[in-house]
């Protein structure tokens, strides 16, 4: 199914022409027919009056065409070319031209007055039809064209995010009926949707489309939704899949229609689906501005509305250029913020999402309404970056690293968090992903280049040969070196206490082989690692250990659970949950509830 918006002047014959397309008297619910190919159409009818273009512009909006009614005998009115800036406002470019009541005037006269008018409009050169309700002469032509229409109209994405901006909505006891135009996407008996602004969660008992019961409807559809229990809802409010909007108060955009935007009032109403929303603007740009929403709203970048001053009655079209804005507080930011939104298109894709943020987790492009672009960065599985600001953060890591060391010879290692808030990364786990060698990541800070061994020189001119040979290995050298061979094939599966004894790995000597960074020691827990086995307060892993079982870890879709760990790991589900919290106490994974990412 197709929906096309009927518009006009007052009086020139809308609602008629619906009558005679479908047989059916227009409603909230509108009228749909099928075409001669088998297509069908639905028309939402909207009022022609002048003090009803709010109303003209909710029922246009959803619609992706447009049926333009003028009469012959009267030709072009006010109310004609208002609903036509209307529809340029809100990037209608689709639609039929119906001259209408051709028997009572010349069609002829009135449409080369409207081919002027329509001149240098998106809907230049759309077909036009000369009809009469009233004697039926034309109905099947403008039929046909509809037809035509149809056939061009671009086919929405059955798989889209839903967003079904109510129109009309009928409450009785703990039912709510409401009606809308669903624009894309699927929507299905069952589904759980949020009513937005409050986002408050509602599932749907019954869906009706074209005067019929369906268990699920794709756009461009409209349709009849009952739900139950959804308190009150209104015209304006909007259903949408919950986890796939962003929801804001804030945004910035372009007016792509109308006056400039230094020239726009400074307190408008923002017409977007259905919702008419008072707003307060500050111009940034020639044709760009910042908008303060006085409710919620579920938007994705590229969304097109309407600013209208009801005062002036002036209006201008938006796209939604951002919807997480940054503030602007520092004295020039307006100034460098046109600037910078002077150079993005009016749909942002991924890619000039993420030149504006850096990093981003997936689910964050996803609410903006964009996929990653396909050179990003893919960091800990959840995260993205852009390529050029990832190798730059990765450059002044290594200046940093270099500048802490020079500064602290005694302590050279930069903790993550400090780390984190010097690059203005999100997450101190994206730090670790950031550090390549000859940078080392060790007990929750960051190093740079080991110190090279003092040169033979340094021993002096009189050195002799006992002076400059080497140190004899630690005493625990051996015992570390045979934990290695154990490891060698599990390097995630620690022996047990007994197995460490027989090493000779146990006491003063685990100890300084730990301050040599020679061992990684996790505390485990209280029991054993199996049936019979004494207590294990710890386990002891080759150094690095943690590191590498974050490298398998990210593998793994997120969040994952401490059995999917240790199944990766090839290790027990408490050796798991014992490197798991180590990673969490370096930041490097992150705990929700009983899953980590």
């Amino acid at each position: 199914m197709q929906v096309v918006t009927t518009a006009g002047h007052g009086g020139h014959g809308k609602s008629a022409l619906v009558r005679a397309l479908t047989g059916r008297e227009p409603g909230e619910t509108g009228a749909w027919t099928e075409l001669p190919s088998g297509r069908r159409v639905a028309f939402v009818d909207v009022p022609g009056a002048a003090e009803s273009l709010p109303a003209m512009l909710a029922g246009a909006a959803p619609a992706p065409a447009a049926l333009l009614a003028v009469a012959a005998d009267e030709g072009w009115m006010p109310q004609t070319g208002e609903h036509l800036d209307a529809l340029g406002a809100l990037g209608v470019r689709f639609g039929v031209l119906a001259v209408t009541k051709a028997d009572s005037a010349d069609a002829r006269l009135a449409l080369r007055q409207v081919r002027e008018r329509l001149a240098g409009t998106p809907l230049k050169g759309v077909e036009a039809v000369a009809v009469s309700a009233a004697t039926g002469a034309g109905v099947a032509d403008l039929a046909a064209a509809l037809d035509r229409l149809a056939g061009r109209l671009p086919v929405p994405d059955p798989a889209a995010p839903v967003r079904l901006w109510v129109d009309h909505a009928i409450t009785a006891g703990r039912q709510t009926a409401v009606t809308g135009t669903l624009a894309a996407g699927t929507v299905a008996v069952g589904d759980e949707l949020l009513l937005m602004p409050a986002g408050e969660r509602v599932r749907v008992r019954t869906i009706g489309c074209a005067g019929e019961p369906r268990e699920s409807v794709a756009g461009v559809s409209r349709v009849v939704l009952t739900l139950r229990d959804a308190g009150r809802v209104d015209p304006g409010m909007a259903l949408v899949t919950p986890g796939a909007w962003t929801h804001t108060t804030c945004v910035d955009v372009r007016t792509r229609f109308g006056a400039a935007s230094g020239r726009l009032a400074r307190r408008m109403t923002l017409h977007l689906g259905t919702a008419a929303v008072p707003v307060q603007l500050r111009p940034l740009g020639p044709d760009t501005a910042r908008l303060t929403l006085n409710t919620r709203l579920a938007l994705h970048l590229g969304d097109t509305g309407v600013l209208r001053d009801p005062a002036s009655r002036s209006m201008a079209g938006v796209s939604v250029l951002d919807v997480r804005p940054p503030t602007l507080v520092r004295r020039g930011a307006g100034a460098a913020r046109a600037r910078e939104l002077a150079s993005w298109p009016d749909r942002p894709d991924g890619a000039v999402v993420l030149r504006r943020h850096g990093v981003l987790r997936r689910s964050e492009l996803s609410l903006m309404g964009c996929a990653p672009p396909p050179d990003a960065v893919a960091l800990n599985g959840e995260w993205v970056a852009d390529p050029a600001h990832w190798s730059a953060l990765s450059d002044r890591l290594a200046e940093e690293a270099s500048r802490h060391a020079a500064s602290s010879p005694h302590a050279p290692g930069i903790p993550l968090e400090t780390v984190r808030l010097r690059l203005g990364l999100p997450a101190r786990q994206l730090v670790a992903a950031l550090v390549r060698p000859p940078l080392r990541v060790d007990a929750g800070r960051v190093y740079g280049p080991a110190p090279e061994p003092p040169a033979q020189a340094a021993a002096g001119p009189s050195a002799g040969p006992a002076a400059i040979a080497a140190e004899p290995p630690p005493p625990w050298a051996g015992a570390v070196d045979r934990l290695r061979a154990d490891l060698a094939g599990a390097p995630f599966a620690p022996p047990p206490a007994e197995r460490l004894r027989e090493l000779g790995l146990t006491g003063e000597l685990l100890d300084a082989a730990e301050r040599a960074g020679a061992v990684l020691r996790i505390p485990l827990g209280a029991g054993g690692d199996a049936a019979g086995e004494e207590p294990a307060e710890e386990i002891v892993l080759a150094p690095g250990a943690d590191l590498a079982a974050l490298r398998v870890l990210d593998g793994l879709p997120q969040p994952f659970t401490p059995g999917q760990a240790a199944e990766a790991l090839g290790t027990d589900r408490r050796v798991a949950v014992a490197l798991l919290r180590h990673l969490d106490r370096r930041g490097l994974t992150e705990r929700r509830g009983a899953e980590r990412s």
